[in-house]
């Protein structure tokens, strides 16, 4: 399939680094790097609100769980390019996979700040440790896999901005072996993800509790990676001043919205299935944040569901932003408010771990704009309207 579309070759956007967001960004990361140091000093009850009833608070249920869910635009733009062998999506390819790049790369790096015994993180990548029976282990090993994938799927941007071009056809000669890996391991830990809830078992509220989280999990990754990518796109092009990709983002909106359709129609039978329906009619905070997170479901439909919606900018960042705060409510909904461990125990995050979430973000943005401005990731437009 050609397309009437010149690709412009990825360029730097250039520009000064220094602006308000990246000060933003510098402060924000600052804080989280003195909440830290508190933390690996005096230990997670120092700044968190953490209990043996919730284990588990927001580091990793955002930064690790939500992080790499917001991380899959680069596998399935890639998905899209590689296995379905659409060409024309290749100048969205560079940028989504640079924010997964980070996404996964802060998730792996938030696992850290979770573990009690931090110093003995290394048993994870210990062939004597392991411990093929385990959930954790696969996600640890699948993530930790992935993030060294994607760090060479991105190399050949540092290699040509560098000038290294024998090492980069080096590279590209091989470079399939590792898109494959790239598209498989994903699918792997985004659905491991969903059974650590299964392995909780009674704990999970039942309209979150199912033996197929591990599906839920990987048809929302996905969609949640095409959203990225609609929301990504938009806001590159307003704060670049480029023209929007519109003419990939559209189509690729329509396939979003099926694999929507997919997701909602088996999550709508699984309820039916083991009769959890009443779950979500009795009054309680676990049934208002159920309806939320399927009105963000919904909502994409509402926005872009005809043909005509599609062609403003404007419903697919909305729609983008509905699918991501879908799949964030889905991940929290399941590990933190559908969760309940007993009566006597109750979790709410601290300012301090809020800071480090919020410092977590704070990087990616970062990164993203010097990256962006300095090393050809951004499509540029020969001549933009």
């Amino acid at each position: 399939m050609s397309s009437n579309h010149h690709h412009a070759p990825p360029a730097p956007v250039g520009g000064p680094l220094l602006n308000a967001a990246t000060v933003v960004c510098g402060l924000l990361i600052m804080a989280m790097f003195a909440v830290l140091f508190v933390r690996f000093i005096f230990g997670l009850g120092a700044v968190t609100n953490l209990n043996d009833g919730y284990p588990w608070g927001i580091w990793v249920v955002f930064d690790v769980v939500i992080g790499s869910a917001f991380a899959c635009g680069g596998f399935s733009v890639a998905m899209l390019v590689y296995i379905f062998n659409k060409g024309e999506y290749h100048p969205l390819v560079r940028p989504a996979l640079l924010a997964s790049l980070f996404g996964y790369t802060l998730a792996g790096v938030g696992v850290i700040f979770d573990l009690g015994r931090y110093w003995n993180f290394w048993h994870i990548l210990w062939p004597t440790y392991a411990n093929p029976n385990s959930v954790m282990f696969e996600v640890a090993l699948c993530i930790s896999c992935y993030i060294t994938v994607m760090w060479i799927e991105f190399s050949p941007v540092f290699m040509e901005k560098w000038g290294l071009k024998v090492a980069r056809k080096k590279l590209e000669r091989v470079l399939f072996f590792f898109i494959a890996l790239g598209t498989l391991l994903p699918m792997m830990h985004q659905s491991s993800l969903g059974t650590l809830l299964v392995v909780m078992g009674t704990q999970v509220n039942p309209l979150w509790q199912t033996p197929i989280l591990p599906l839920l999990y990987l048809l929302t990754a996905v969609t949640i990676g095409y959203g990225v990518v609609l929301f990504e796109s938009c806001l590159a092009a307003s704060a670049y001043r480029m023209e929007i990709e519109m003419h990939l983002l559209r189509p690729m909106a329509r396939i979003m919205l099926g694999l929507l359709g997919i997701f909602l129609l088996v999550r709508g039978i699984d309820l039916s299935v083991r009769g959890a329906w009443a779950h979500a009619f009795s009054p309680s905070l676990e049934a208002f944040f159920f309806w939320l997170e399927m009105g963000c479901f919904m909502l994409p439909y509402a926005l872009i569901g005809a043909p005509s919606a599609r062609k403003n900018p404007a419903r697919l960042f909305l729609a983008g932003i509905a699918i991501m705060s879908g799949g964030v409510l889905l991940r929290v909904n399941g590990f933190l408010i559908g969760y309940d461990t007993g009566p006597g125990w109750h979790y709410f995050p601290s300012i301090a771990e809020m800071l480090v979430t919020i410092g977590m973000f704070a990087v990616e943005v970062l990164g993203y704009i010097l990256i962006t401005r300095r090393f050809p990731v951004l499509p540029r437009p020969v001549a933009a309207h």
